[in-house]
């Protein structure tokens, strides 16, 4: 029979069974991973690179499960070179929130 803990961290959830542990990332830290390849999108990564370069550190694989959601949801690619960020928010949306009041 597993047994299945869940510990919160700061910056992900973990999911213990019995040989398996996943580590999911919280929104605070997929959002800090999106900033930093917004910063940076000029240049393919390698993935070294990134989590030397992040503001802080996450584990390995908590980077996976991040950018393999920004894979699926069409915002970087993975190359040769690296990872590369090539999300472009939609014209009307852009033109839609210029002429809001942000509360």
């Amino acid at each position: 029979m597993a047994t299945k803990t869940v510990d919160f961290s700061e910056t992900e959830m973990i999911q213990k069974d019995d040989h398996k542990t996943m580590r999911y990332p919280n929104l605070n830290t997929v959002l800090m991973v999106e900033d930093f390849f917004k910063e940076h999108r000029d240049i393919p990564l390698k993935i070294a690179d990134i989590k030397k370069q992040l503001p802080k550190q996450i584990m390995h694989q908590t980077l996976q499960v991040i950018l393999e959601y920004l894979w699926k949801s069409g915002k970087i690619i993975y190359g040769p070179r690296g990872v590369q960020w090539i999300y472009s928010e939609p014209h009307h949306l852009r033109k839609m929130f210029e002429d809001t009041l942000e509360v």
